[in-house]
């Protein structure tokens, strides 16, 4: 709600007097006018319209991301509503939710001298439960979810279950399958890290489903780093800890400024090329 005006009333020697309008001097950035999600395992990720930076960007510190329940029969977010964290990028990942459970989003922007800007639409969303979705930050943005491995037998019994797929992890670990970069020009990058990673990208044009991926090629993998690109697809070809290949797939969702949704499948058969989609 604005500030009320405030009156000045100056008066000369002659006793006739002048009321004057004081204008505030509160001018909050403008709002996210837009906010989408994507639904994760156990997360949510969401990305917002970045018009409180261009509206100002000498005076634009930091986006503020709010969470509150959500009731479902009644259409509504209860309070209290609580900050998930803050960012400087119209992007975020809200971790470490109850899978299952709804949850209200809304961000604001805060400037430079203090104020708050009013908040976005709310958006709500569900994390669920899948073997295929994955939210990944750049390691120069956010180390501690930066790397993927497709399967961690965690057991040691040699068969892949759901509890140790899609594993997301620090970049500093040095049996992931892959790290996400970001290079000075903010490109990012998938870089496969344990030893016998190598990835692909597949075909030569953007795919619409992941579902077009079904089988992994021969040939074509490289242990250098390729680029994450939007509706691209991928293959990555690993060693299993029985020394016969396993074989992954993913489709990128979204690339952000530092961060990437991907969907991806993985063939649990040692040595199947076939990449069919876990459910």
């Amino acid at each position: 709600m604005p500030r009320p005006l405030a009156m000045l009333v100056a008066c000369s020697l002659f006793g006739a007097c002048q009321a004057y309008e004081i204008i505030p001097i509160d001018n909050p950035l403008p709002r996210p006018e837009t906010i989408t999600s994507s639904s994760l395992d156990g997360a949510v990720a969401l990305t917002w319209s970045d018009e409180p930076y261009r509206a100002d960007p000498s005076r634009f510190r930091t986006y503020r991301v709010y969470s509150a329940s959500y009731d479902l029969d009644a259409d509504l977010c209860r309070a209290p509503w609580s900050l998930e964290g803050t960012t400087v990028a119209p992007e975020f990942v809200a971790g470490a939710l109850a899978n299952g459970t709804s949850r209200c989003f809304a961000v604001t922007a805060e400037s430079s001298d203090g104020l708050e800007s009013d908040r976005s639409p709310v958006r709500f969303d569900t994390p669920r439960y899948q073997a295929n979705g994955a939210a990944l930050t750049a390691r120069q943005v956010d180390a501690s979810r930066a790397s993927f491995r497709f399967w961690r037998d965690i057991d040691g019994d040699g068969r892949a279950v759901r509890s140790e797929l899609g594993r997301v992890g620090s970049a500093a670990s040095a049996d992931a399958d892959f790290v996400v970069e970001r290079d000075p020009s903010g490109r990012l990058f998938f870089t496969p890290v344990r030893n016998g990673a190598v990835i692909a990208v597949w075909g030569n044009a953007p795919i619409s489903s992941l579902t077009e991926v079904d089988l992994a090629p021969a040939t074509g993998y490289s242990a250098g780093a390729i680029e994450a690109l939007a509706g691209w697809g991928y293959i990555v070809e690993m060693r299993g800890p029985d020394g016969f290949k396993r074989f992954g797939a993913f489709r990128v969702v979204t690339v952000g400024q530092g961060l990437v949704v991907f969907d991806w499948s993985y063939q649990s058969d040692p040595g199947n090329p076939e990449l069919l989609r876990i459910d």
